[in-house]
């Protein structure tokens, strides 16, 4: 006996990808006539449909070309899609349900049609729609389009057809960041973001959103407030821009410091970009994580410190000492000098105890006995109580230079 031939259904489903055209341009390969090609390129060019009619030889323009497939589509984009339901039949068919989800690798999130039915579509009649979704995962997805709908004849049994459409979707940027843990609590990052896409783009914003822990402020605007790379920023296929930001840690954290060890989450990148005909990308990283500076049981840090220093002439400035120790210590100071500096005052001091958290400012003096660059060291403190030692042999560093 012969299988039954499979019957076709009454709606037809057609599913198109809402995209802008890209731009071509003519490829032009020619040579003489007297060569051993003959004419034969130049043949080829006057049947080419983007070659300009009498200056085939010319590559003059640009032409626009439809995407011919679903194709790739950027992390951050939005991904639009028109879909048709057509009643090509010469039959009125009812309770027509039009269904659209698109499977990710994790997940999968319905477009269209979950709560919406037609009750009736006569011959020659069709239901339109266009989805919108911001693809946030990378993979493969899969568009699902599923079409039910009864027939008026034929025992109005429900029937039931499907189609899929897979594209891919690709990393259009590239972020780097690099971390720097000033001695005085600032954060400074540094960001470069790279264009993976096949094209110029022009990025409209690149903002950090900084966590409740810091305050943020950019440092990629000039002196009249106005980006260093210009209005348009511009970014060809494979290049890269830097961006530097700098955060301050708020006041009561920057005056405990277990909370500020602990302050390792930064914020978030938000850039938002365009393409070269004006499709609209945005890319939010993930939370940024910054590795935790470890101070020991002292942090020692120089305040107060003069930009301009002579040579063999006297620099006072302030030594803060802070207990980032977790119990109270008693602290004995002694200054040792060499022959870059000669600490001027007592070199031995009790300066007493100091509780966790606490600090003292500590007034120094000393005389630079070299020029150049020039590092503050010699400087020792002792915690009596458990007999600890600890040499700060890199304080700061000064540029020394000759009286005038």
């Amino acid at each position: 006996m012969e299988p039954k031939p499979k019957s076709e259904h009454l709606l037809a489903l057609k599913v198109m990808r809402l995209t802008r055209p890209t731009l071509a341009s003519p490829i032009v390969v020619t040579n003489d006539s007297t060569d051993l090609p003959g004419n034969t390129f130049n043949d080829e060019l006057k049947n080419d449909c983007t070659a300009l009619q009498g200056m085939e030889t010319v590559s003059i323009g640009q032409f626009m070309v439809l995407p011919q497939s679903f194709g790739n589509i950027y992390l951050g984009e939005i991904f639009s899609s028109y879909i048709c339901v057509h009643n090509g039949s010469n039959q009125t068919v009812k309770d027509v349900t039009v269904k659209a989800d698109l499977q990710t690798s994790t997940q999968t999130i319905p477009l269209s049609g979950h709560n919406s039915q037609t009750k009736e579509l006569i011959p020659n009649r069709t239901i339109d729609e266009v989805i919108h979704h911001e693809v946030k995962e990378t993979g493969t997805h899969i568009l699902v389009c599923e079409v039910t709908y009864t027939p008026v004849i034929s025992g109005g049994q429900p029937l039931s057809f499907r189609k899929f459409f897979k594209f891919q979707v690709v990393k259009p940027l590239d972020v780097k960041t690099k971390f720097y843990n000033a001695e005085n609590g600032e954060v400074y990052l540094e960001a470069q973001i790279q264009n993976l896409t096949a094209g110029p783009i022009c990025l409209e914003k690149v903002a950090l959103e900084s966590s409740h822990l810091f305050k943020v402020s950019t440092l990629n605007v000039n002196e009249e407030n106005e980006s260093i790379y210009g209005k348009v920023n511009l970014l060809d296929a494979t290049h890269s821009r830097q961006y530097l930001y700098c955060l301050k840690p708020e006041p009561s954290l920057a005056k405990d410091p277990k909370l500020m060890h602990n302050a390792t989450n930064i914020g978030k990148l938000d850039i938002v970009w365009r393409s070269n005909l004006g499709e609209r990308g945005r890319l939010q990283t993930s939370q940024l994580q910054r590795m935790a500076p470890d101070y020991g049981d002292l942090r020692v840090t120089v305040k107060n410190l003069p930009s301009k220093v002579y040579l063999e002439e006297p620099i006072h400035f302030t030594a803060h000492v802070l207990n980032t120790s977790g119990r109270q210590v008693d602290l004995f100071l002694s200054l040792q000098s060499n022959t870059a500096v000669a600490w001027s005052g007592i070199g031995d001091k009790n300066l007493g105890s100091l509780k966790s958290g606490e600090f003292l400012d500590i007034p120094l003096c000393i005389f630079p006995l070299e020029s150049g660059l020039v590092a503050i060291s010699g400087l020792k403190l002792t915690d009596t109580s458990l007999k600890r030692v600890y040499d700060y042999d890199d304080l700061a560093q000064i540029f020394v230079t000759y009286v005038n």
